[in-house]
């Protein structure tokens, strides 16, 4: 389970903050102020710093210097009401890889948080296979026996989010938070017949699915 230091001194949203990350199968490690997020990050090593930008004992600029000066590598999302084009610039040139300005969606979060491990991952896929599917995930392309398969953005934005934690039970609400947002969906059974559409496809036997399965009472999960 891939761990992200939180480091926010608002209790509320940092408690708000580390349910999202619960909820969507990552393990958060909070703190109040830059030094006790610095010290988590030394003591944990996470796979993701995500700091509010005004901070007592050490701010969100500061502890950006520290962690690029011990020359720890992980990656840094700054969360912040100030959103001057000037503290964009200078954030990211010390160090952090990207700048979510307060207030901020869950969606659009939890969107930026994925994109940046993403792209850090020194062993991310571009091409995933499973029988005889082959999704390019840089180019937003998926072919089946080598012929293109013309999915909706929202069927891609689905099988992609699933065979992203292959093995792994999803609920349908965790579903349409992640891949339509909680503001827009009509209910769960937009779920469901997306992943009909999915299955009509992709599987060899859509009505006895191999790789998108329904775990029923639960979700869905993906079988690699």
């Amino acid at each position: 389970m891939q761990k992200i230091v939180v480091v926010e001194d608002d209790e509320s949203l940092r408690e708000t903050i580390a349910v999202m990350l619960e909820r969507e199968g990552f393990s958060p490690i909070l703190a109040s102020d830059g030094k006790q997020g610095y010290d988590q990050i030394v003591a944990h090593r996470p796979n993701l710093l995500l700091t509010d930008l005004r901070l007592p004992e050490m701010n969100g600029s500061d502890l950006c210097k520290a962690v690029r000066a011990a020359q720890l590598t992980t990656p840094i999302i700054v969360l912040s009401a100030v959103c001057d084009e000037v503290d964009k610039v200078i954030l990211l040139e010390i160090g952090a890889d990207d700048y979510v300005v307060k207030p901020f969606g869950t969606r659009e979060l939890m969107a930026r948080i994925r994109a940046v491990l993403r792209r850090v991952s020194p062993d991310r896929q571009r091409i995933c296979r499973f029988g005889d599917v082959e999704v390019d995930t840089d180019r937003r392309l998926v072919f089946r026996n080598g012929e293109e398969i013309r999915l909706t953005p929202a069927e891609y934005n689905l099988l992609t989010f699933l065979i992203q934690n292959p093995g792994r039970i999803i609920s349908r609400d965790q579903i349409l938070n992640s891949v339509w947002g909680y503001q827009s969906y009509p209910n769960t059974r937009t779920v469901d017949a997306h992943m009909v559409k999915l299955r009509q496809k992709l599987e060899p036997e859509p009505a006895v699915p191999r790789y998108l399965l329904t775990m029923h009472g639960f979700g869905y999960r993906f079988n690699p």
